[in-house]
């Protein structure tokens, strides 16, 4: 150990190398991202043959009543609300659906719903389909009377479920 000026560093150097080489090996072993598994998602939203696409592609969508006549305002705040609730419900019960459809962009759709009843009747077929929906009802503070049913948020989930409750209503 002639050729070493300071036998001590070396140590030093191949105890923090080695170190640094576990900890990797580590970390790629306990905190590496869950594969992605369909039957997950399918789990909590129905069968996994009807709800995931070829694509893999999901959004959310909201359902404006447009028979309230509702300001621009009002309407940006309502559908803000089903937006976060929405979120927060899928945050509980499906973190992986969330993660995919940020992985997507978070893409929303705003559409317009004609009456209560429509809303009511899209509410019910997103419940059926296993969809998370969100029902905003207004304080009645400002334009719209106490408890008036405004918006629906719809998912996020997968497109190709979500466009069968909303595909066929026009965007707001």
């Amino acid at each position: 150990m002639d050729y070493l000026p300071k036998p001590g560093l070396f140590s030093i150097i191949a105890g923090v190398a080695c170190g640094v080489c576990l900890g990797w090996g580590v970390r790629a072993r306990l905190f590496r991202p869950p594969k992605s598994k369909t039957s997950a998602v399918a789990n909590e939203v129905g069968s996994e043959a009807s709800i995931m696409g070829e694509g893999g592609e999901f959004k959310m969508v909201i359902a404006v009543r447009s028979d309230l006549k509702m300001g621009k305002g009002k309407v940006a705040a309502q559908c803000s609300h089903a937006a976060v609730s929405a979120y927060k419900q899928i945050q509980r019960r499906n973190p992986q659906l969330l993660r995919q459809w940020e992985y997507c962009g978070q893409p929303k759709v705003v559409v317009k719903a004609p009456d209560e009843e429509t809303l009511l009747q899209l509410l019910n077929e997103a419940q059926l389909l296993g969809l998370a929906v969100s029902l905003i009802q207004d304080a009645g503070r400002t334009q719209i009377a106490p408890g008036s049913r405004t918006v629906l948020g719809i998912g996020p989930g997968p497109t190709e479920v979500v466009d069968k409750v909303s595909g066929h209503l026009k965007l707001y």
